[in-house]
């Protein structure tokens, strides 16, 4: 279709805002259409927005596409850099950037903005990268601001410096926030992203409430095996709080291993909601909307569900993007650019440019490839196109197998030398309380602490499940200094076996006596390890524990959360997890176990300036779980004494030892 069929089919722009469906006719989600939207209302109601509406004009040839679709939303991505190292942005091979001076200056982003803004464009989002980092990214609202015919200039960030810039942002002229937030549980935020960082999201969150906006949108990418465990305490978010969580399906970029299996698909996520809230009422949406909403009656806020793989939205697509090099894509998922950045600096006319993005918009496709075939396509990294829908590389067999020792060796690696802490607010506040008592991670203030409710608390206080083996486990309200077990008495040695006796039952169990010989070696002294292959499977259990005396100043350090480093507790807690799972690595002689749950608490022992370390490990099968108990103990041992070793040197591991055993032919054991 030319550009005057084009602009002969047309259709007049409407209060300049998104198109509106004729009267009673649904839009692609299958909601009613609001007519005119909340955006143009609002507009009518100041000097700003009546000159615009009777300023209206048809809009533009040039960005209608050969299907009828207008294209009045423009993207612009400020950078390339971001102040995160997210392990689920750049491909493992790392991202090369763009040399700064082959990068939009802050004049051609205006003028490429004011050129389609003439050409109809009334909504414009920047993005990244981190588009908070760039130096003059105020200053380019406040720009934006003045362009005659734009009515809204949103933000994608990842929340980290929204907290100091907003008031600025908001007095230039910003007004809509996308925030990017995958998780509710700190631990796993700063696993994934390498930094510290997840209370300065929830303090942006929080600001750009305080200062009206509404809704404060919130992306949350969804992947099964990850944080699908998370949708409804995220839907419990939107109860007290004006937000608008929109859950993202897994899309496919180049580097970030799409599988299909990962994605947990919009019906699958919304049948799990429904059976929480069967309440949930579908709201009604504009017909380019992208998101199928809905509300929890009583609700402050909503929820979305963005479908671009399940159930695509490119009927309705109205949305183009400006890399941060320059390129014009008409498509998210297609790799197919347009150097705008090289026709501007060669001294193209306006008129140039207009035919150049005319060409490329009337080249779009119909709809994306599917998502099968766009997970094979070549496309840039989305660290380069749009992080806000960054999704998480971690592989589904690295979550769900530690028998895989060279993944999980790597990641546990990566876990030893993490420099990062729990957020000193939150975290320190919710892990207080379940671990192991008052005396865990004092130094909160409550008048710090952030309005949450309960379903939130819950994800909070679930163990970091991702690190563990059974996803299903949590931390509930059991410690392990709790344990309801009588105590024990051996027996004097006498005949072939001993006798284990607990006093509160008075039963006694006969096993077998020690072995005379050591059963790691074979007849010639040589190491060997215990064939099992005879031995019935039976549940197995261990507890061990652990003490590293630290001396009153590194202890009050650790108490306070001030060692540089990070957050003592939270980390060794993590390192203990990971170190039992891989206890088959690093003691030789070890059967590779299959654990089915695994715990590490650490609690603060005044008295002796020291913190007490207690891990348990549990298995069904044909060998017990001693060594990975101990093994967990022992490093999370070492990780308190590796981030405390720069206040001082007088540290002292001590009392490493196997607390409780259960199962297996020896019977049970309790050090008493």
């Amino acid at each position: 279709m030319g550009a005057g069929s084009r602009m002969a089919a047309a259709w007049g722009r409407l209060l300049r805002g998104p198109l509106t469906a004729a009267p009673g006719r649904a839009c692609s989600t299958g909601a009613p259409v609001r007519a005119p939207s909340a955006a143009a209302q609002e507009l009518q109601s100041s000097g700003r927005g009546r000159f615009l509406l009777e300023h209206a004009a048809p809009f533009s040839a040039f960005l209608t596409d050969s299907f009828g679709r207008q294209h009045n939303y423009l993207r612009i991505s400020l950078t390339e850099k971001c102040n995160l190292r997210c392990q689920y942005c750049m491909p493992e091979e790392g991202v090369q950037l763009t040399p700064k001076s082959q990068l939009l200056t802050t004049q051609e982003v205006i003028t490429l903005a004011r050129l389609f803004v003439k050409e109809g464009v009334d909504k414009i989002r920047l993005t990244g990268g981190e588009p908070l980092i760039r130096p003059d990214v105020v200053d380019i609202v406040g720009q934006l601001y003045k362009l005659e015919g734009l009515k809204t200039i949103g933000v994608t960030t990842n929340g980290i410096n929204l907290t100091r810039m907003l008031p600025r942002l908001k007095e230039a002229g910003l007004n809509a926030i996308n925030i990017s937030l995958d998780t509710l549980v700190p631990a796993k935020f700063e696993f994934i992203v390498r930094r510290k960082g997840f209370h300065k999201v929830m303090e942006g969150i929080h600001k750009a409430t305080e200062l009206g906006y509404r809704p404060v949108k919130v992306n949350c990418v969804v992947m099964r095996g990850f944080n699908e465990d998370e949708l409804l305490d995220f839907v419990d978010f939107t109860k007290d709080l004006p937000l608008d969580v929109r859950f993202i399906e897994y899309m496919p970029f180049d580097g970030n291993k799409w599988n299909f299996k990962k994605m947990v698909s919009y019906k699958e996520m919304l049948d799990t909601i429904k059976q929480r809230w069967p309440e949930l009422v579908k709201l009604p949406c504009e017909t380019s909307s992208t998101a199928k909403s809905y509300k929890v009656p009583h609700f402050q806020g909503q929820i979305s569900f963005i479908t671009s793989m399940s159930e695509h939205f490119c009927g309705s697509c109205n949305r183009l993007r400006i890399t941060a090099d320059g390129n014009l894509k008409v498509c998210l998922f297609g790799n197919s650019e347009v150097s705008l950045r090289d026709h501007l600096r060669s001294g193209a006319s306006e008129e140039e440019l207009i035919q150049i993005i005319g060409a490329a918009v009337g080249r779009k496709k119909k709809q994306h490839a599917g998502m099968f075939n766009i997970s094979q396509m070549k496309n840039r990294p989305m660290i380069l196109i749009e992080p806000a829908l960054m999704s998480f590389p971690l592989r589904q067999d690295t979550l769900q197998n530690p028998s895989n020792s060279e993944q999980w060796g790597h990641m546990f690696s990566r876990w030893l030398t993490l420099r990062a802490s729990l957020p000193e607010q939150m975290g320190k506040a919710l892990i207080k309380k379940k671990l192991t008592g008052p005396l865990f991670l004092p130094g909160s203030h409550p008048e710090q602490r952030w309005p949450t409710n309960p379903g939130i608390l819950q994800t909070l206080l679930r163990s970091f499940h991702v690190f563990q083996k059974d996803p299903s486990s949590t931390f509930d309200t059991k410690c392990l200094e709790a344990f309801p077990v009588g105590q024990v008495s051996v027996s004097k040695e006498g005949g072939p076996g001993s006798e284990f006796c607990t006093r509160d039952s008075e039963s006694c169990t006969k096993v077998p006596r020690a072995s005379d010989n050591l059963t790691h070696t074979d007849e010639e002294g040589r190491a060997a390890m215990v064939d099992v292959g005879g031995k019935p499977d039976s549940r197995r259990s261990a507890v061990a524990g652990a003490v590293v005396r630290l001396g009153e100043k590194a202890f009050g350090m650790v108490r306070q959360n001030q060692v540089k480093k990070g957050d003592v507790l939270a980390v060794a807690q993590i390192a203990g997890i990971q170190g039992a799972k891989l206890t088959s690595q690093l003691i030789p002689l070890c059967h590779n176990i299959s654990l089915n749950h695994v715990e590490v608490s650490l609690s603060l022992d005044e008295a002796r300036f020291a913190v007490v370390i207690r891990s348990s490990c549990q298995t069904w099968g044909r060998t017990g779980v001693e060594m990975e108990a101990l093994t967990a103990a022992s490093l999370a041992a070492l990780t308190v004494y590796d981030m405390c070793k720069a206040v001082t040197q007088d540290i002292v591991i001590e009392e490493v030892k196997l607390l409780s055993k259960t199962g297996g032919q020896r019977g049970d054991f309790l050090r008493v």
